[in-house]
């Protein structure tokens, strides 16, 4: 059987504890160890209480103590309780004090009538926070070289997570195409759906990794240059931070329009009639028809 997403980043974190480090969290042994996603060992889990604010100052502590935490956090929404103190210490420690304080906050995102706390990803917030660096890995070998690049380096490392990847078990590469209607790039889930359209439509497909610092690659910008009718950020977040941002950036290197298409303006999650997904392959698809009818 493949080697899926959820068994990579419950290795990692097992070598990772096995080294002396440890995983704090909440409920991390209740409701299937996080999606089974949490490694079932007897040593290096530290289960906080329900009291998010201050949980984030527990793993700091950690960090500054001299070790590597992994920190999950369950929902992204709890994001909001306990970024200060990250990034006021964590994203900050290394330039005032010159002292290390390396946490892998492992952030999970799902949508879909799971509580008001509990919707979508909310890698934006840590976005204009300097000292934290984002990724969003959606494949097994990805999240090897997210892990890898934080035992490297000395900073914080927010790990956006989503639920619905944790079965992927391949790579998803870049779909390429000569002279393409557009050139999309999908942060987070929303690869996916957008790989899915372009089954269907003249489009490119550059699924990304990094979201701070962005790293889309020169020969990807001049691809964007070639383009019909320009590019397109797609993320499973809101519009007004990451997506606004680097579409921005690829406007000003290629000179070609740059849309972005997220989640909608309104909260995430708590009920099904307030449901807040993602770009799926039909929105996707309905967005680039109504962009080319419509002479953008």
């Amino acid at each position: 059987m493949a080697e899926t997403l959820r068994d990579v980043i419950r290795q990692v974190t097992k070598k990772h504890l096995q080294k002396g480090n440890q995983l704090f969290g909440q409920c991390l042994t209740a409701v299937g160890w996080v999606n089974n996603t949490v490694p079932q060992v007897e040593e290096g889990l530290v289960e906080l209480s329900m009291a998010d604010v201050m949980a984030g100052g527990v793993v700091v502590g950690a960090a500054l103590a001299g070790t590597r935490p992994i920190y999950l956090v369950r929902y992204q929404g709890f994001q909001w309780f306990n970024s200060p103190i990250i990034a006021n210490y964590a994203g900050k420690s290394l330039d005032i004090w010159d002292i290390p304080c390396p946490i892998f906050i492992r952030s999970l995102a799902m949508e879909g009538g799971i509580g008001p706390v509990g919707g979508s990803s909310h890698h934006g917030l840590y976005y204009r926070m300097p000292g934290v660096k984002i990724v969003s890995p959606m494949t097994p070998n990805e999240y090897r070289e997210v892990y890898q690049s934080f035992i490297d380096d000395n900073c914080p490392y927010y790990v956006s997570e989503h639920r619905l990847s944790y079965d992927v078990s391949e790579d998803t590469p870049d779909i390429d195409r000569d002279n393409p209607d557009f050139c999309l790039f999908p942060f987070s889930i929303t690869r996916f759906a957008a790989i899915e359209a372009a089954e269907q439509e003249n489009i490119s497909v550059y699924p990304q990794l990094w979201i701070s610092p962005t790293k889309i690659p020169i020969w990807q910008i001049e691809q964007l240059k070639r383009s019909k009718y320009g590019g397109i950020v797609l993320d499973d977040d809101y519009p007004n931070g990451v997506a606004k941002q680097i579409a921005f950036d690829l406007m000003h290197k290629s000179g070609k329009p740059v849309y972005v298409l997220c989640i909608d303006e309104k909260t995430a999650g708590f009920q099904p009639y307030n449901d807040n997904f993602p770009p799926s392959k039909d929105k996707i698809l309905n967005f680039i028809n109504e962009k080319i009818r419509t002479n953008l």
